[in-house]
């Protein structure tokens, strides 16, 4: 396909979504891994592996560090710890989720308490309180990976086999009112994990996703749904999971988000060129809207304003016709937008085992911010403690409301400053777009055979939330424009541009190029060498 720039930006064409900016807003930050995250108002609440938290701009150890183990709350607008939100799990959580009257946000993981109090793997919290509910304790089994929840009813998966003494094969419901069994709700993931589920508008589906090749007892692999009162299998028309061919060949369903009447799914591929991307379907029918077949593990999803919002660590996007695998080492991009809409075909090769070519596809929006990943081992000053995974990722959730999105994981950095763990990005409006454009090389300057004309040639840079740039030429030490030239480009694309000088004056002369973005930032190159007319 052909090497594309994305089609919108923060200052996007007439109908196509905007992107938030690329600028990374301070915000408190962990010493481990956050797994996910769950927005109520404008209140983030944050699960995962970690012990600590402390203010942006400070360093493991800060004398302004406080203690948060494996959850905590922040203020989306302002990026601050929510202190009055301080509780203790005794192992990692692994989702958290919210009611959908925002009364209460579920956290299930791997703990067995919380404040020192029994909670078998799933706790609630109350929002406006900020407490533990005290009446809400079933005992599962083992890990809860997954959480959808009703004002009444908690449907959630996992690698469990039991739920308050009563057999259950990795999915269960449990009444929000006091944690007992839904006994109605009874169906099976028959041979492996469940990662993630979500309510189909109307609450009568319950939509599943996970490693699993059968939902009970029927093969339907990857992703599927169930009656949310029966728990009998619904209609799920799209396969966009391949099927396993083993434990180390397949790929699996890692996050499930819902958004109108359509349902965006995360993938992750074991093996070479399994299903890594995203894809979005009709929640009440599973029919496929489209299929982002991107290479590269995608973990968690988010809907704005038209665009889908993604982490993952993306190296081979030519499904949608955008960055190319480099060789012959690979890079890798940690944040993508793209629309929620198809807007086209995609005519890469079909990966591994799948089940589409020439599928509908979304288009990649042009918002490419910088996450790095984390350490191999990292340890905080406690002896011992590990606070990163050691898989070398960087983001692996991401959440957000009408003026923010919030990504959590365990990167170090963001756009190149220590930023650990937590991080906020905003609509234009909402806060300057103050990212400017990439350093750009010095111009070379020949003057042209047979002529008094100079030549001033360079190579494009590039913006992580605009594709358009204005490239200004400045003569000598001037500071107003001779000539404009403008481009759009992008990472992986930065075509040579060049503008000729057809009255200089005499005496040699010297060029620079001044970039500016659509949001009036600005970047200026060194001088070029000297040439006389």
């Amino acid at each position: 396909m052909p090497l594309a720039s994305a089609g919108a930006d923060t200052a996007p064409p007439a109908g196509t979504p905007a992107t938030v900016t690329a600028d990374a807003l301070p915000t408190w930050q962990v010493n481990g891994v956050v797994w996910s995250m769950a927005t109520v108002g404008n209140t983030v609440y944050a699960t995962g592996n970690f012990t600590k938290a402390r203010p942006p701009g400070t360093k493991i150890g800060d004398a302004k560090e406080v203690a948060r183990k494996n959850l905590l709350a922040f203020n989306l607008t302002t990026g601050n710890l929510i202190t009055s939100f301080d509780h203790t799990l005794d192992g990692q959580g692994l989702r958290v989720v919210a009611s959908p009257d925002g009364k209460r946000v579920y956290v299930g993981g791997e703990f067995t308490t919380v404040d020192g109090k029994p909670r078998s793997r799933l706790a609630a919290f109350d929002t406006a309180t900020g407490a533990l509910v005290p009446n809400f304790a079933p005992k599962v089994s083992n890990k809860i990976r997954g959480i959808a929840a009703t004002n009444s009813t908690v449907y959630f998966g996992g690698n469990f086999f039991n739920v308050n003494g009563k057999s259950r094969t990795r999915l269960a419901a449990v009444k929000a009112a006091d944690g007992t069994n839904v006994d109605t709700w009874k169906p099976t993931a028959n041979d492996d994990e469940v990662y993630a589920l979500a309510i189909a508008p109307g609450g009568t589906r319950v939509i599943i996703g996970g490693k699993f090749q059968q939902l009970n007892a029927t093969p339907k692999v990857g992703v599927g749904a169930v009656d949310a009162t029966t728990g009998a299998l619904a209609p799920w028309s799209s396969r966009p999971i391949p099927t396993r061919i083993s434990k180390e060949a397949g790929s699996y369903v890692t996050d499930l988000t819902v958004s109108g009447d359509v349902v965006y799914g995360a993938a992750n591929g074991d093996g070479g060129h399994w299903f890594d991307g995203r894809f979005a379907a009709k929640a009440a029918t599973g029919d496929l809207v489209w299929l982002d077949n991107c290479y590269g593990a995608t973990y968690g999803v988010y809907v704005k304003d038209k665009a889908l919002y993604s982490v993952s660590h993306a190296h081979d996007c030519s499904s949608v016709g955008t960055f190319p695998e480099t060789y012959p080492k690979q890079t890798w991009h940690r944040a993508l937008a793209e629309t929620t809409y198809a807007t086209g075909t995609d005519q890469a090769p079909p990966g591994s085992n799948s089940n589409y070519s020439r599928q509908p596809i979304p288009t990649q929006l042009h918002w490419y911010p910088s996450l790095t990943p984390a350490a191999a081992k990292l340890v905080d000053a406690t002896p011992g403690t590990v606070v990163v995974t050691g898989a070398a990722q960087a983001a692996w959730t991401v959440t957000g409301n009408g003026g923010y999105i919030a990504m959590g994981g365990e990167f170090p950095k963001v756009n190149g400053k220590a930023q650990q763990g937590l991080v906020r990005f905003a609509v234009k409006g909402t806060t300057a777009a103050k990212r400017q454009p990439e350093a750009i090389a010095a111009p070379t300057a020949a003057r042209q055979f047979m002529s008094r004309k100079i030549k001033v040639s360079w190579k494009a840079t590039w913006d992580m939330d605009n594709a358009s740039l204005t490239y200004e030429v400045l003569r000598d030490a001037g500071t107003t424009p001779i000539g404009k030239v403008t481009q759009k480009s992008s990472f992986w694309n930065l075509p040579s541009l060049s503008f000729t000088d057809t009255t200089p004056p005499a005496g040699a002369h010297a060029y620079r190029i001044r970039v500016k973005d659509a949001d009036g930032n600005v970047v200026t190159s060194p001088v070029s060498n000297a040439v006389r007319p």
